[in-house]
């Protein structure tokens, strides 16, 4: 068995799955036709992840190579991480701990709330949206959710029919969607001005899925009144190279570098996965 701990470009790959019966791959490694042309001997490709997009399921389908995920591999992972990042936007956490490591002591509460009674949006209600849910209403939070398909609420979550409607009435708003046609670019400078006047927004689905440009600018204009994003349209391929985001040194947003699932119980988990499937 062939391990690597940092994501792999398509020549590597193209060298290390000559005689590969399985591959598997988190989200930043792509495995293009091109790969899945050239992996003569693969039998199954794994996705240790919730989605599949770095996979080119077309062209597996026809190599006739099956693609298999990790759909609640990191599923509580990125829950408590959003639980954690709202209460942090909440009582501006992030900037007084920075403020702090500098010396500076300066004890406020202007602006600064308690998760419970404030209504929680959730947009896609799959598995990470509802684990979401389950526990921001436990914390007192009121959870309204708007996803394009039918799905049961869990707990008392109310389903909200639009998204629009859902961003009008949210005082902190969360993202737990694929990437899709649909989905790409689907919250902007249009939907930021929809959300309440201090609201929150956090993203810890897919890069794509937000212009952080608008983003940057709605938090500058105060019509936001911070942000937690972990997941970029660009990512740094490895930690040698630099994070480029509008978002960097503004008030109140958390930024993270795509940490969400990870965890030690995510990555005992996934190897869990790959050996019954090797």
């Amino acid at each position: 068995m062939d391990q690597r701990n940092t994501a792999m470009s398509e020549d590597e790959l193209l060298e290390a799955v000559t005689d590969c019966h399985i591959l598997g791959v988190r989200s930043k490694t792509q495995v293009t036709a091109k790969v899945l042309q050239a992996a003569k001997r693969l039998l199954a490709v794994g996705c240790f992840c919730i989605g599949t997009d770095q996979t080119d399921l077309p062209a597996a389908a026809e190599c006739g190579k099956p693609v298999f995920n990790a759909p609640f591999a990191n599923t509580r992972s990125v829950a408590e991480m959003v639980i954690a990042e709202i209460i942090m936007l909440l009582r501006q956490i992030g900037d007084r701990n920075r403020e702090c490591h500098l010396g500076k002591w300066n004890k406020v509460s202007t602006n600064c709330w308690e998760a419970r009674g404030k209504t929680l949006g959730i947009v896609g209600y799959g598995h990470v949206g509802s684990q979401v849910s389950v526990l921001a209403e436990s914390m007192g939070m009121v959870v309204k959710f708007y996803d394009h398909l039918p799905k049961l609420s869990l707990g008392n979550a109310q389903y909200v029919s639009s998204l629009d409607a859902l961003l009008e009435q949210s005082d902190i708003i969360t993202m737990h969607v694929p990437l899709t046609a649909e989905t790409s670019n689907m919250i902007s400078t249009e939907q930021f001005a929809k959300m309440k006047k201090g609201a929150y927004f956090i993203n810890a689905a897919r890069g794509e899925v937000v212009d952080l440009d608008a983003l940057a600018e709605a938090v500058k204009s105060k019509q936001l009144a911070g942000c937690a994003v972990d997941v970029y349209p660009a990512e740094p391929a490895s930690a040698k190279e630099e994070l480029y985001c509008p978002l960097r040194g503004l008030d109140n947003c958390i930024l993270t570098p795509h940490i969400g699932g990870s965890t030690e119980e995510v990555r005992f988990y996934r190897t869990q996965i790959f050996l019954n499937n090797h």
